[in-house]
Formats: structure tokens, C-alpha cells, sequence
């Protein structure tokens, strides 16, 4: 049966007005601006802001993230393409944004219809297959709209970067859609198409995820979990063998199965293989104190606050309260045990009873075990081992479907893929479109104030009144609409809260350096103990990406001469920061162009961008600035030998502007 065919009228057109009206939910946040991650990746990466659509232009852009190590040269490249069209216009990036949130929306149609079909029929059951067919597919186009509307997706398609999120995940459904045609083939007595389908739609999606966001690398794990709850790793026996077989298995349509060592071996080497290898590399590494030196959180206390975190996931995703969805989410405070919090223990309790309800529901509702097996699936990667911040919404993204298909079959009466009758009735369907309205208005709010940068940074930080990043951003707003005007109204608003994030614990020093960037552009006194409280922190930890962040602005500001800045001050500021040991090359080449640019120490200078190369060697920029540093000193053959380096890391060409002028100025008198 052909996909057009299996796309049957009534989810088509339930399909069509849900889509129009997810658009005009989002719709009121398209005219608002970029926030948080979406500077240091978009806004101040010139690399995703090519000038032509030259190949090396498309490649400089495409693996210009500072994100990740591994690029994600996919979603960069769809900001280098948003930026020729439209420049650095967020309306067009939050555009498209929606745009593949609603092409994600037919995705999961498709893909939740495909396993309501899989779903195994009682063999009393008489409803004709076509009454059948579209009674599921108006319970896929609703699990389809619920996840559309959820307020816990709206950071996925209106907070610019993550996009990256949004991307991956169109090719992991895009390849278990294709997997779960494939295993209906099998079932169909096209064992060899089928496989080959299986196969296909595991590999090459999950590829071209892992360009986008490394989270695709999950598709196989949730195609695991399909395979469990759906088809037993079991296919249709031909009709010439059957004469063969003995007590054959049988599922819905009562074709005769038996098991498929092939399913079987491709498992072990698409899933168990890259784990087993994966764990052996990355396992170790993140076991070591020093990778979590960055953090203010320990492998240990990390995996106890996780337990916290993914049961507030739950309950965020369905019951969703405005105070939960704050975006900023650095006011958690983590479990140092399991009764420090006590939630940490209750927390831990509830995960555990979902997941033995999930085991028990396996053989008798298999949708509870499957939505609820890829809600844990999805959050295996982010609320584990790896080294990230404890909190994102977006994390949710796919998490989110599959908690949907685990409860909204449950809540529509007489569904056969869940096995419950019609009891109570009319409570189900009002506790349905109740949830539905719920997560619509909230998500329309919400998106109402992304629309609007000030009212958006007043409506997080009255969510967040202890969010550190909320407080700031808010401040930092305040500073933005004042257009640096000492009598603005807005300067004096932007006091308070830069003040208040300051003074909350865990804070970067983004709001010292706020404050100190403000007046020192406006020309007004600047505090010394702005100064005493930064510094102070820089040499309390490690400086993280924030901290470096505000000190790469301080610096550029004073190079541009639009700051008057202590010289001594900000000499102890990088003091400060480096004091800890090793230092990230971009700490490092901060500190270079400080000292080059601003105290004129050149020989301070070179030696920090030295120290930056050997720290990251396959980073270009601090090589171009080495060798202009070399060509200013007129140290000629030195420069050349940079420049050569240089053209090692050219890959696909992409730097061959920057080594063509470089190579002009050793020619130059």
C-alpha cells in the first residue's frame, strides 16, 4: 500500500487545521530577538555569516559552531542559508524554525499512525478495517497536535539555535518511520525488501542527524524499543515454508511469525556495538575530576540531580505551569544525596514505578511500555554521564511524543490500541481537551512574550526570580532600550536586577561585567566593588563559557576605545581566570588580544596566542592571529611558517580569502 494511500482522509484533514492553527500559535513570536546561545552561534559568529554562496563560503559557515566539537555542520549551514536570504533578520530564523516544527508535526502523524496500525488486534475484535484505520488515525493527528502545541517544545522552535534540536530530530522521524514500514514488510512476506528498508532508514537518518545535533545518534535506541513493543523481532514465514514450522506465533492479522536472526544481528551491530565501543571512549575520559572542573557539579551529584530533573520532566511536559517553563534554569539547586533533598529519593521512586509499570503494561498495552521506554531512551544521552548543563527544556523534544503516546490513547474511549473500553467515557474526553487547551493557551502566552524582547525578559525573570541568567538578561534588556542614555528611564531600571543576579550564589560574572560595560559606555563612575566582587569570583573557579564571554566583551570594548577600563583591574580580572591551572584557548586568546591590543604588551601577546594553538590546534583563528601578529613584527619567514600551518586545517577551502591576504601582506614593504 503506497504512503499516499496509508495518509487516509480524515487525519488528512484533522491534519490540515491542526497545522494552521500550531502556526498561529507560534506566530506571535516571530517578531522577537535572539537570546542567550544564539549570540556566541549566530549573532557574533562570522563564520555562519558567509558573504556569497561560494563553496567555501557554505563550508567556512557550515563548521562555524563553537556548540560542539563536532560542529553540527548541517543546522550551522541552514543559519548561513537563513542569512543570505534575509541577513541576520530573526524573524526569517524563527521562520523557518516553524516551518520544520510543522514538517516534525506531519512526521509524527505519519510515524504515530504507522504504530497505532502495529499495535496487535484482540482476535475478537470485528470493526471493519477501514472504520478501523480512520478511528486511528484521528487518535494520531490528536497525539500529533497535543505534541505540536506542547508549552515544553516552544524553546525548540522559537529559541533560534535550537534549531539543532528541531533538525535532528526531523531525520530520527523521518528514519523510524521508515523502519516501521520496513518491519510491516517483513510482516507482508517482503522479508528481503524489508530488511533492507530496516536497515536503510536506521543508518542513513541517523547520519544525516548527527549533522544537525549529535542526539540522532538515539535513533537505533528507539527503534530498539519499537522493535520490542510491536514486533518481537519476528517476521512473516513465506507460504511455501510454513508446511516446516511448528507452533508458529502470530500477532494482529494472524500471519504465521518466526523469529529473524537478522533483526537480531543488526541490533547488535547498530546498537550494542557503537554503545560498548562508545562507552569505552567516552567513559573514562568523563569519569576524570577534570572534566567536571568547568562545572559546579560533580559526576556523582549530576546523576543525583537527574533523577529530580527527568520526573519534573514529566510532570512539565503534561501538567505544565508557567513557573516551570522558565528557560533559565541555573537557580537549581543540586542533590548532593538522596535525602539531600528528600525529592532526590521520591523523585527516584517515581522513575523506578514508571518504569516497572512500563514492563508490566508491555504485553497487554504496548504503547504505555513504548511512550514511556522512549521518554527514558531519549533522556539517556543529556541525563547521564556527559558533562552538560543539568536542565534544558529542549531536551524534551522527542521525549515529549513519546509520553504523549503512552497517555492520549488511554484518555480516547473504545481504543483498541490500548485495550481499555469505554468506560467513562465523557471524563476521558474532557480530561483530553482540557489537557489539549491547556498546553495551546499556555503556549500561545508564551509565545506572545517571545515576541517582544522586554516583555520576555520580564515575564522569565518573574518565572525565575532566583535565576541568576534570568535576572541578568533582564538588566541586559533594560541597558539595550536605554541606547546607553544616562537619563533614560531604562538606566535606572537596569540596576536592580544586574545587581540582585550579582549577589545570587552560582552566578557568572555576567552582571559585574554588565554593569561595568554600562556605565563605563555611558561615561559614569564605576563602582569598585563591581570590580572586587568579579574578581573575586574569577578566582573562586574555574571561569566558564560565561565568564570568558564577558571578559572577550570587556576587552573589545576597551580595544574599540569605547570603554575606559582600569588597566590594573582588568590585568587582575585575567590574573584571576588563569590562576587555576590549565585554561581554555579561548580564555587564552582573550587574554592575548588584551594584552597585544589594549596594554601593548606584544610579547605578553604572542605568548598567550601560542599558549591557545597548543590548547586547540585545530581552531584556524588563533593561527591567523599569530601569523598577523608575526607580519606587524615584520618577522617574515616565522609568519610564513604560521601560514603554512594554516593551510593544513583548509579544508574544502574555505580559508583561502584569509590565506590569500595573509600571504599578500609578507609581500607588502
Amino acid at each position: 500500500m503506497s504512503l499516499s494511500r496509508r495518509f487516509s482522509l480524515p487525519g488528512r484533514w484533522l491534519m490540515l487545521p491542526f497545522l494552521l492553527l500550531t502556526a498561529m500559535v507560534y506566530w506571535g513570536g516571530l517578531s522577537g530577538a535572539y537570546l542567550f546561545d544564539d549570540y556566541p552561534n549566530i549573532v557574533d559568529n562570522k563564520g555562519v555569516q558567509p558573504t556569497d554562496a561560494s563553496l567555501p563560503s557554505l563550508l567556512r559557515a557550515a563548521l562555524s559552531s563553537p556548540s560542539s566539537e563536532f560542529k553540527r555542520p548541517l543546522a550551522s549551514l541552514s543559519f548561513g542559508l537563513n542569512y543570505l536570504a534575509s541577513g541576520l533578520d530573526p524573524y526569517w530564523m524563527k521562520l523557518t524554525n516553524v516551518a520544520i516544527h510543522l514538517a516534525n508535526g506531519v512526521l509524527v502523524f505519519l510515524l504515530v499512525r504507522l504504530l497505532l496500525l502495529s499495535v496487535p488486534r484482540p482476535s475478537v475484535q470485528v470493526e471493519p478495517a477501514e472504520q478501523r484505520t480512520d478511528r486511528l488515525d484521528i487518535i494520531a493527528a490528536i497525539i500529533t497536535f497535543g505534541w505540536l502545541l506542547l508549552p515544553i517544545n516552544l524553546t525548540s522552535v522559537l529559541y533560534v539555535v535550537q534549531r539543532m534540536e528541531s533538525l535532528a530530530n526531523l531525520f530520527v522521524l523521518a528514519g523510524l518511520i521508515g523502519y516501521v514500514a520496513g518491519r510491516r514488510k517483513m510482516l507482508a512476506h517482503d522479508s528481503r525488501g524489508g530488511i533492507v528498508m530496516c536497515l536503510a532508514s536506521m543508518v542513513l537518518p541517523a547520519a544525516l542527524g548527527l549533522l544537525a545535533k549529535e542526539t540522532a545518534v538515539l535513533l537505533p535506541l528507539y527503534a530498539f524499543f519499537i522493535e520490542c513493543a510491536l514486533f518481537g523481532f519476528r517476521r512473516a514465514i513465506a507460504p511455501a515454508d510454513r508446511a516446516n514450522v511448528q507452533q508458529p506465533a502470530t500477532i494482529a492479522d494472524s500471519h504465521p511469525l518466526v523469529r529473524d536472526g537478522r533483526i537480531v544481528a543488526m541490533f547488535v551491530c547498530l546498537l550494542a556495538v557503537p554503545l560498548a565501543v562508545g562507552s569505552a571512549w567516552l567513559l573514562p575520559r568523563f569519569l576524570r575530576p577534570e572534566s567536571w572542573a568547568s562545572r559546579d557539579f560533580t559526576l556523582a551529584t549530576r546523576l543525583l540531580s537527574e533523577t529530580r530533573i527527568v520526573a519534573d520532566y514529566v510532570f512539565w511536559t503534561l501538567l505544565p505551569q508557567p513557573p516551570n517553563l522558565s528557560f533559565y534554569h541555573d537557580d537549581f539547586v543540586a542533590s548532593t544525596s538522596l535525602l539531600t533533598p528528600w525529592t532526590t529519593a521520591a523523585s527516584l521512586l517515581i522513575l523506578v514505578v514508571l518504569f516497572v509499570f512500563a514492563l508490566r503494561e508491555r504485553q497487554h498495552r504496548p504503547l504505555i511500555f513504548l511512550g514511556i521506554m522512549l521518554f527514558f531512551a531519549c533522556h539517556s544521552l543529556t541525563a547521564t554521564v556527559l558533562p552538560l548543563e543539568l536542565i534544558y527544556e529542549h531536551r524534551n523534544y522527542f521525549a515529549s511524543l513519546g509520553l504523549l503516546l503512552a497517555l492520549v490513547p488511554v484518555l480516547v474511549p473504545g481504543s483498541s490500541a490500548t485495550s481499555i473500553g469505554p468506560s467513562f467515557a465523557l471524563p476521558r474526553y474532557a480530561a483530553l481537551a482540557s489537557l489539549i487547551l491547556w498546553w495551546a493557551g499556555l503556549t500561545a502566552m508564551t509565545a506572545q512574550a517571545w515576541g517582544d524582547p522586554l516583555r520576555l525578559a520580564e515575564e522569565l525573570a518573574n518565572r525565575a526570580p532566583d535565576s541568576p541568567r534570568a535576572q541578568y538578561e533582564l538588566g541586559r534588556t533594560y541597558i539595550i532600550y536605554s541606547h546607553y542614555d544616562p537619563n533614560s528611564p531604562f538606566t535606572r531600571l537596569a540596576y536592580a536586577p544586574l545587581e540582585r543576579a550579582a549577589s545570587l550564589p552560582n552566578s557568572s560574572i555576567l552582571p559585574q561585567q554588565a554593569l561595568i560595560f554600562m556605565n563605563a559606555r555611558m561615561g559614569l563612575p564605576i563602582e569598585d566593588a563591581w570590580w572586587t566582587s568579579m574578581i573575586a569570583k574569577l578566582a573562586a573557579r574555574k571561569p566558564g563559557v560565561q565568564d570568558e564571554s564577558s571578559l572577550s566583551a570587556l576587552t573589545q570594548c576597551a580595544r574599540e576605545a569605547r570603554c575606559n577600563l582600569s588597566r590594573a583591574r582588568m590585568s587582575q580580572a585575567f590574573s584571576a581566570a588563569l590562576s587555576h591551572g590549565t585554561s581554555s584557548a579561548r580564555l587564552l586568546a582573550t587574554f592575548s588580544d588584551y594584552a597585544w591590543n589594549v596594554l601593548g604588551d606584544r610579547a605578553l601577546g604572542e605568548d598567550m596566542i601560542r599558549k591557545a594553538i597548543i590548547t586547540e590546534n585545530r581552531e584556524p583563528a588563533y593561527l591567523v592571529t599569530l601569523a598577523r601578529m608575526l607580519i606587524a613584527e615584520g618577522r617574515k619567514p616565522e609568519a610564513q611558517e604560521t601560514i603554512e600551518k594554516l593551510e593544513k586545517l583548509n579544508l574544502g577551502g574555505q580559508l583561502n580569502d584569509t590565506v590569500a591576504e595573509l600571504s599578500a601582506s609578507l609581500t607588502t614593504p
